[in-house]
């Protein structure tokens, strides 16, 4: 899914803001929010998807040139990204929440995603979908919006779980989401995800630390019991 070039012909549907449905997923997902200086993370991220992924995600065959020009023409002061990181801190799976100006101030803001192959079928998209909507809400947005291929069965099953109305035309579907307005519970709710992802990413982090010193020591033991080896012969 790429971020659309127009505005979405009509706004959200009528009706009462309701709550934004959860994912089926129960197990806790430290999500954290990336910035600019990540620019070159997503970039290797999104560049590791093979071609059909990357036809998925952008809506056509996205080669590595047109992705870095995505990634550099990235707003971070405006737009929204957030992030899974895997125990060596490498980016697995991200979630764009784009503001784009015509859509912004119709109310709209569009959610983008990709998952590395290898860390899918841990509900991770339903998850960032979650989180992007969280912040939405936060922000006043009224309406979540998403463009993808029709063929993308599995964005649009997240978005329709999560209770937004998805329209096919041909080999594109739009879904929309109409979004709560914010509470104390889902302010609160975002500084707990805000504060879970730091402390996760810390701790990754930490603990790599402490594995590259074990395998300093590991090797320094070595070159020692060698040194004593070669003395003694």
């Amino acid at each position: 899914m790429e971020t659309p070039t127009q505005t979405p012909a009509t706004g959200p549907a009528a009706g009462p803001r309701r709550p934004v449905r959860s994912p089926r997923h129960s197990s806790i997902v430290p999500i954290r929010e990336i910035g600019a200086r990540y620019r070159e993370q997503v970039a290797r991220h999104l560049i590791a998807l093979d071609a059909h992924d990357r036809y998925l995600r952008f809506g056509y065959a996205a080669n590595d040139r047109q992705i870095r020009q995505y990634v550099e023409r990235i707003d971070f002061g405006r737009d929204q990204l957030f992030g899974i990181f895997n125990r060596r801190l490498e980016l697995i799976a991200m979630a764009h929440l784009a503001y784009p100006v015509d859509m912004a101030a119709a109310g709209f803001a569009e959610f983008g995603v990709s998952v590395a192959r290898h860390a899918r079928g841990r509900g991770y998209g339903a998850r960032l979908f979650e989180r992007a909507a969280m912040h939405a809400v936060n922000d006043g947005v009224k309406t979540l919006y998403v463009h993808a291929l029709s063929e993308n069965t599995a964005m649009l099953r997240i978005a329709r779980q999560a209770g937004a109305v998805v329209e096919r035309a041909g080999s594109e579907s739009e879904a929309r989401l109409t979004l709560p307005e914010a509470s104390f519970s889902s302010r609160v709710g975002e500084l707990v995800a805000d504060q879970m992802g730091q402390v996760d990413y810390w701790l990754k982090s930490e603990a790599g630390v402490m594995r590259q010193l074990l395998a300093t020591a590991q090797e320094v033991r070595e070159a020692v019991r060698d040194g004593r080896r070669r003395s003694g012969s």
